[in-house]
């Protein structure tokens, strides 16, 4: 089994597999409401096909016992964001898309004001939080279709996540 430590999260790191939500010094700024709040502006675009539309939805995610990656999956229909809701930092785990390659995986830790929107067709882990239950907004795509592929890793290409 292979071991990987986490990387920071950043925009340029992760710009491979999608984009980062985040108020950042490079976003897009518009001062709105009368300047009383800043919007950072389209941080990610929601792409999707086939008669599909975007959702909004809630996922509820719980620690794993053991941080040991085993399953990937893809959206061949769809991109896919993420962003937590308690501010609590995790961890994000993906592969280019294409054919999958477990020597490509790379594993991310995210900032609890960061999010991330997965470009359509990457491989990514489910959430992987870190110390307790957390809440995430997410949006994805609804609609017609088989949206969701998954690869099991052979137990040679598991991956144990170090803390």
């Amino acid at each position: 089994m292979r071991e990987l430590t986490p990387e920071p999260l950043t925009a340029l790191a992760f710009a491979p597999f999608g984009s980062v939500i985040e108020a950042s010094d490079d976003a897009v700024r518009v001062d709105i409401n009368q300047g009383h709040a800043v919007r950072y502006d389209a941080l990610a675009r929601v792409d999707v096909t086939d008669g599909g539309e975007a959702v909004l939805s809630l996922f509820r995610a719980q620690p794993l016992a053991e941080l040991v990656l085993k399953v990937f999956e893809r959206h061949p229909l769809g991109s896919q964001s993420f962003v937590p809701l308690g501010g609590r930092p995790y961890l994000v785990a993906v592969a280019p898309a294409g054919a999958f390659d477990a020597g490509a995986i790379r594993v991310f830790r995210a900032e609890g004001r960061q999010g991330v929107h997965y470009a359509r067709g990457t491989w990514h882990h489910f959430l992987l939080v870190l110390d307790a239950d957390s809440d995430f907004l997410v949006v994805d795509r609804a609609g017609p279709g088989d949206n969701c592929e998954e690869v099991e890793l052979a137990p040679a290409d598991r991956i144990l996540v170090k803390r």
